[in-house]
């Protein structure tokens, strides 16, 4: 209930609501012995923090260990997509503008696409990208958020009422709507930037068509900047930090969430929506914004151009002391990778590349160091744990403010990655007819006798 509303009820209807909220506080959390007499796999992990296995699929692997002599050890990170090393997906990233392309083609089919099913490709999505004045108009522009995720699916849902034939899950027709949405999300995601600053900030309104002959990453630089600038290695960054982004096996939050609303039957739009609203929260999509303003927190506490005085801003955090006084690091750990998360490595090798050309190599720096710093420390105030590496996040931000890309996008940019991955996998579910994924919770409350109040008189 907003404040506004709130404050019309009268201090009569605020008292009861306030009585409500103290019932609700007055609930006891559960016993955590429970989840250990039960078995239970909170967050559908084990003991050991992996993911329980739940599902099969052919489209990503994530990989962060190996079984050696019987013994599960750490490993260098790898991602593979359809069998493939991204590392080797991206191996000419800066001589290939459509690497985010090839990468979508490749998880929606599971071949690298020979050149004249590329330009098809290519060109059935040049066809698919723009977006109606009305939709624009009617959808885009109205009650614009400041959230642009939750635009996002706003516009995502209302596509449905677009759509001549929203509820046929054939695959035929899902591929159909999977290639638009892959298509128009960036667009949606730019649109809706530019509608809010517009409303809200008086900005100017910036309304750019997409270009057939660009890249999705193209486009994005595009409509975002003022002038539709950019050079060939930003667009070959942003491009490459869609591709690592596109897909990270079926265990994740967003993409666990497609499967699990696509199991149900219900439509492609819904399912997407749905997946959006998972990738909004910051403990996953949202991470990055998290380690921004960490980095915003520690330039202003320390001295950030130096060992010791990160050094002593890192103890800080670790001793909940700094900045969100959670104790975390925000960039490092990850739920598989040990020694190395390989879409991290190929991100640090292309911001050290853009730091160079932009002048920020001392803020590229700093990330390097704190990286450097963070993993020891948090190593020995965890004797005993698995190796910890940087994560995405640590320089995915980075990457964003160096191609001057608004923080309101950081999330929706991976939103744009990940929807290639999420079709991928709504596709494969629905192929595979599986059951309605359905878990169990156990119940752990009392069991109680009705009021007397409650209870019917005599006959």
């Amino acid at each position: 209930m907003d404040n506004q509303t709130m404050m019309a009820l009268g201090d009569e209807l605020n008292n009861e609501f306030d009585r409500l909220v103290a019932i609700q506080a007055g609930h006891e959390l559960i016993d955590r012995e429970l989840y250990n007499k039960y078995d239970v796999k909170q967050g559908l992990r084990d003991a050991s923090g992996r993911g329980v296995l739940t599902g099969l699929t052919e489209i990503a692997e994530v990989i962060g260990s190996v079984v050696k002599d019987g013994e599960r050890v750490p490993c260098e990170g790898l991602l593979h997509y359809r069998g493939y090393d991204v590392y080797e997906l991206l191996k000419n990233a800066r001589d290939d503008r459509y690497n985010f392309e090839k990468s979508s083609y490749l998880l929606l089919f599971g071949e690298i696409p020979e050149e004249q099913e590329f330009a098809g490709f290519l060109n059935i999505l040049a066809s698919l990208r723009e977006l109606s004045g009305s939709f624009v108009r009617d959808v885009i522009m109205k009650a614009p958020s400041e959230n642009i995720m939750n635009a996002l699916q706003k516009s995502v849902l209302t596509l449905y009422s677009y759509d001549e034939d929203p509820d046929d899950i054939s695959l035929p027709n899902v591929l159909r709507q999977s290639l638009q949405l892959i298509a128009k999300m960036p667009m949606i995601a730019v649109y809706a930037y530019h509608a809010f600053r517009h409303y809200a900030k008086d900005a100017d309104l910036i309304i750019r068509q997409p270009r057939k002959d660009n890249s999705t990453a193209e486009n994005i630089l595009r409509m975002i900047r003022p002038d539709g600038q950019f050079t060939e290695l930003e667009a070959s960054v942003l491009d490459a930090a869609l591709v690592v982004h596109a897909d990270h096996g079926g265990g994740n939050n967003s993409t666990f969430t497609d499967h699990v609303v696509t199991s149900s039957g219900t439509d492609t739009y819904s399912a997407i929506s749905a997946s959006i609203a998972s990738l909004k929260g910051p403990r996953h999509g949202g991470a990055n914004l998290r380690v921004q303003r960490m980095f915003d927190d520690l330039k202003e506490n320390c001295d950030w151009k130096t060992d010791s005085g990160v050094e002593d801003y890192l103890h800080r955090i670790m001793k909940k002391e700094a900045f969100d006084k959670t104790g975390l690091v925000y960039g490092m750990g990850h739920a598989v990778y040990t020694l190395s998360d390989p879409r991290e490595v190929i991100l640090k090798d292309m911001a050290e590349s853009l730091a160079k050309e932009v002048g920020m190599e001392e803020e590229f720096a700093l990330y390097d160091r704190v990286e450097r710093l963070s993993k020891d420390m948090i190593m020995e105030g965890h004797p005993g744990r698995k190796p910890v590496c940087a994560n995405v996040d640590m320089y995915s931000g980075l990457v964003y403010k160096m191609l001057k890309i608004p923080q309101e996008l950081y999330t929706p940019i991976f939103a744009i990655a990940r929807i290639s991955g999420w079709s991928a996998h709504r596709l494969e579910e629905l192929a595979n007819k599986g059951k309605i994924i359905r878990p169990a919770y156990m119940y752990v409350g009392e069991r109680r006798q009705m009021p007397d109040m409650y209870k019917k008189g005599d006959a």
